[in-house]
């Protein structure tokens, strides 16, 4: 599964090297996909790489190869910007039912939240907006509102207890108040869970790991995707 951004780069790679025989260089692939900086391009490059759809070649500038393509081309995919906005949650999915009046509190009521991919607690990557399953997770653990899921990649948030491979859970909301760990969209190009402080009238994301320095961005580059909420872990 290919993100927006993933897919839209790697069918401009495709094309440009069906056209002129060479891949196009980082500064036509952030333009035709209208990033701000390389380093996108980078991540979303090793992303493919990893993911087995292109190898770089070694010794050689600009050196790209395209290993294969998706297997079912998304019309939905092209043209529009990746952004991950975790919107598709629908109905009751998600959301902690009322109880009714007379009924029995019942310890094995659970309610039924998406996963709606992976969330870097470390380097920023894309998320991937995707409702790959549900988790049962019990309704003491929500509150009220609307909640997604995340698997978490990296290690920059440990000191808050959350570790790589944990679930959390958010809920889906656009702002949040200083100190609290949000679900942060940067540049509309990447997610990351960090813990949001606001300064003046810039906010900077800050890690729960020494090893990670603090991001400051001005206030339009960030943008609430959610709150922690709770997390779930396996042994």
């Amino acid at each position: 599964m290919l993100t927006r951004k993933q897919h839209e780069l790697l069918m401009f790679i495709h094309e440009r090297m069906k056209e002129a025989g060479i891949p196009p260089s980082f500064d036509e692939m952030k333009e035709a996909l209208d990033l701000k900086s390389k380093s996108g391009i980078h991540r979303l490059i090793t992303a493919l790489e990893e993911r087995g759809f292109i190898r770089r070649l070694p010794n050689r500038a600009r050196a790209l190869e395209v290993l294969k393509l998706p297997d079912s081309m998304n019309p939905s995919l092209g043209g529009r910007k990746a952004r991950f906005e975790p919107s598709v949650i629908e109905g009751n999915l998600g959301k902690v039912p009322p109880k009714p009046i007379h009924a029995a509190n019942d310890a094995n009521q659970s309610v039924a939240v998406p996963v709606m991919g992976r969330i870097a607690a470390g380097t920023p990557i894309e998320a991937i907006q995707t409702h790959s399953h549900s988790i049962s997770v019990p309704p003491e653990m929500l509150g009220s509102g609307e909640h997604y899921a995340l698997e978490v990649r990296g290690d920059s948030m440990i000191d808050a207890g959350i570790f790589d491979g944990d679930t959390v859970l958010i809920r889906k909301q656009d702002a949040a108040g200083n100190g609290e760990i949000v679900v942060a969209l940067v540049d509309d190009e990447e997610a990351t869970l960090k813990r949001l402080r606001k300064r003046g009238n810039a906010v900077a994301l800050e890690a729960a790991n020494p090893a990670y320095e603090t991001r400051i961005f001005g206030p339009d580059r960030v943008k609430v995707q959610g709150r922690l909420v709770g997390l779930m872990r396996r042994y």
